[in-house]
């Protein structure tokens, strides 16, 4: 018996779900118990394993403080291409990046820096351990 892999959507989702509910220092046990759910279920939720019902998606957006769109910013495009309609989301990398502890806690000191020059000079030191070319 094989494993069906997680919808994109339904995954992007709950990374979206995991990035806002550490952006506001929340556990997932905390969030469970303001939803009347386990800690389990919203694993499984933000691992996309299971599908988050849109009246669940609701709460979560009211518990989370954001709009139900959020969970849905730079989703990916998935089914017959629409003539006209372009994504104009992020990378994914961005969403996975912020959906880790490191990348949130890096991007949140990091806005708090106040000087620009500084976040450049920070932002040229990363691009030259990385390797990559100046942008």
């Amino acid at each position: 018996m094989t494993k069906k892999a997680p919808n994109p959507i339904d995954k992007h989702v709950g990374s979206r779900v995991r990035m806002r509910r550490m952006m506001v220092g929340m556990s997932q046990e905390k969030l469970g118990e303001s939803l009347g759910i386990t800690f389990q279920q919203i694993q499984k939720y933000e691992k996309g394993t299971n599908r988050i019902g849109a009246s669940r998606l609701q709460q979560i957006s009211i518990v989370l403080g954001v709009p139900v769109a959020f969970f849905f910013e730079g989703a990916p495009i998935v089914g017959p291409e629409v003539e006209g309609v372009e994504e104009a989301a992020s990378p994914a990398y961005v969403s996975d990046f912020l959906a880790t502890s490191e990348g949130l806690t890096l991007t949140r000191n990091f806005m708090r820096i106040p000087d620009p020059k500084v976040r450049r000079r920070i932002v040229d030191l990363v691009m030259s351990i990385a390797g990559e070319p100046d942008a």
